[in-house]
């Protein structure tokens, strides 16, 4: 009972630091659920209903603030929406699941760190084909683990020089909703049931989504802040793919 409240005290915490960086937190909610020991049928559908909140709060902020570039969002939601819906109708094994996620978890580290680069002040055009066949792969896999898949959207953009890092976040938050209700659908038709703590879930992760968004597209990110995120998802990966 005890790690149950500090599971509800984590999850606002959670819900903020992705906000503020334009991401639902999918992969952050399967991080501390994977440390909490929650069951893997659960988890997949408790961090999509979650992340549909949160990344509507975070683009909402982010869209206020003129950072969409909606060019460069239908370019990858063209592939991804049908994929996800796909993918969030298939089961997969626990271990794969977890393998999967882990390595997912990865990349997320990898953008909380920077390692994808920082703005650049000239663009590089959009490849259309390039970047619908990326939606579509990531849409797929999105929809299968559960996340809305915007941790590997956001370095996809920077790597590729199309978007800035604002930009990067906002279309990410919108990428992470569609592909969210897509993969909910998916879900849905395949008879999945919510519990009646998954409403105070949501409850707690709209209210650090609200003020994580807020300061995101607002003010200047803390450092210390993202250090600290990748620093508890490198737990999770470590639980995920070694114990």
């Amino acid at each position: 009972m005890e790690t149950y409240w500090i599971f509800l005290a984590c999850l606002p915490v959670v819900a903020f630091l992705y906000a503020a960086v334009g991401h639902g937190g999918a992969s952050g909610y399967l991080a501390l659920m994977a440390l909490f020991s929650f069951a893997p049928e659960q988890m997949k559908p408790t961090a999509l209903l979650l992340n549909l909140f949160v990344a509507a709060i975070s683009f909402l902020h982010y869209w206020k603030a003129g950072y969409c570039n909606w060019r460069l969002f239908l370019a990858f939601a063209v592939g991804s929406i049908p994929l996800s819906y796909f993918g969030g109708r298939m089961d997969v094994d626990p271990k794969i699941y977890k393998v999967i996620l882990g390595v997912l978890l990865i990349f997320a580290i990898l953008k909380m760190l920077n390692v994808f680069g920082k703005d650049k002040e000239k663009l590089n055009k959009v490849n259309w084909p390039f970047a619908i066949t990326v939606g579509a792969a990531i849409g797929f896999f999105s929809g299968l683990i559960g996340i809305g898949g915007g941790i590997i959207l956001s370095p996809v953009i920077l790597l590729l020089n199309w978007g800035k890092a604002k930009e990067a976040a906002a279309v990410s938050a919108l990428f992470i909703w569609v592909n969210s209700a897509a993969g909910m659908a998916g879900q849905l038709e395949s008879g999945v049931e919510f519990g009646s703590d998954s409403w105070l879930f949501v409850g707690l992760a709209v209210v650090g989504g609200f003020f994580g968004g807020y300061i995101g597209s607002s003010k200047m990110n803390n450092s210390a802040v993202r250090y600290l995120l990748a620093f508890v998802l490198l737990l999770a990966a470590v639980k995920l793919l070694l114990i």
